[in-house]
């Protein structure tokens, strides 16, 4: 993934960064969980393939930049089964990646 000029274009804005200094790491995490609850967990996505904007939250971006976005893209870059609905691990797992990248580019 990180040879992907796709994943790699993706960065926090100043929007982002202020939504994470107001709110903190922990209640971004809280959304990241949330997402990932509603969005991802469940065997049959709805609107799969579009249901994670492309900007105006952190969690977004990150999902983006990690290959989290849609289901094809679980199977593709994380070999997560397509129509199955996600285990606590796995959730636990996409959440780790997503709040590991927003730290990392929270703080470069």
């Amino acid at each position: 993934m990180r040879k992907s000029t796709v994943r790699n274009r993706f960065k926090l804005d100043e929007k982002d960064i202020q939504m994470i200094n107001e709110k903190g790491m922990d209640v971004i995490r809280s959304y990241a969980v949330d997402f990932v609850q509603k969005r991802f967990a469940p065997a049959v996505i709805l609107n799969d393939g579009k249901q994670t904007p492309m900007r105006g939250h952190p969690v977004f971006e990150a999902q983006h930049a990690t290959a989290f976005c849609c289901s094809g893209c679980l199977y593709k870059w994380h070999h997560i089964p397509v129509g199955v609905e996600l285990t606590k691990e796995q959730q636990e797992y996409v959440v780790n990646v997503l709040m590991e990248w927003i730290g990392k580019k929270y703080k470069a």
